[in-house]
């Protein structure tokens, strides 16, 4: 069975993209968000075996990319969670990894990376 992924990113052709990469490899997308909030929300709605978290995200409620990931970790420590950064965010990055994400991608996406990044964590590869 595919693994259920749930994508965040505030920008609609980000989560598109992703999800033609995720399609593509015969991955379920099960959901969208587009902040930090929506993103706990989803996880605690649709339990994905894997979630890929845009670092940067306008805040709501206070709530960005980093503390979402606190968030979802602190429902399920064993949640599965791959940061999506632009260059430059290293700190914010090193951030998200301590607060309990598995790896992190880098804007632009080659869809190898993402795809190898996900095998790796879901123990496919």
């Amino acid at each position: 069975m595919a693994a259920r992924i749930l994508i965040v990113d505030d920008a609609l052709f980000m989560r598109r993209m992703l999800a033609d990469i995720l399609k593509k490899e015969g991955f379920e997308v099960c959901g969208e968000a587009e902040n930090g909030k929506e993103a706990v929300d989803k996880y605690k709605e649709l339990k994905p075996e894997l979630v890929t978290m845009d670092i940067v995200m306008p805040k709501m409620e206070e709530i960005d990319g980093v503390a979402a990931v606190k968030e979802i970790i602190k429902i399920d420590p064993q949640a599965k969670i791959i940061m999506v950064s632009a260059m430059g965010q290293h700190a914010l990055v090193v951030e998200a990894i301590q607060a309990g994400a598995k790896d992190f991608i880098v804007k632009p996406f080659q869809p190898s990376r993402v795809i190898e990044a996900i095998r790796r964590i879901l123990g496919e590869g």
